[in-house]
């Protein structure tokens, strides 16, 4: 029913490649999970607290989760904030770059 159209979702290859430049990310896995181990820079945002999220910022917002599924569903209800959401394709399961806190 729901379909991701071209933009709506970026692999973790090139959104490792955009580190630099800082990107909003936020990471939509339970306390615990994030703790464990996540990416730098981003912020925690429990699926279960999306609905609270605000941004500011006219600049997309990435969206990752431990395998993709939850932030698909988190990217899907802030869309209908009408905030600019993207969701990374394979969350942090598919992450090679730098984690902070534990390790994956």
């Amino acid at each position: 029913m729901f379909s991701f159209l071209k933009g709506n979702s970026i692999n973790t290859t090139d959104l490792q490649q955009m580190l630099d430049s800082k990107p909003i990310m936020i990471d939509v896995r339970e306390k615990s999970e994030f703790t464990a181990g996540h990416i730098p820079n981003a912020k925690n945002v429990p699926l279960s607290k999306i609905s609270t999220y605000q941004s500011k910022e006219s600049q997309p917002v990435y969206v990752i989760c431990q395998s993709g599924m939850r932030s698909r569903q988190a990217v899907k209800k802030l869309k209908a904030k009408g905030i600019d959401a993207i969701n990374v394709k394979g969350g942090m399961s598919a992450w090679r770059g730098v984690v902070r806190g534990g390790k994956l």
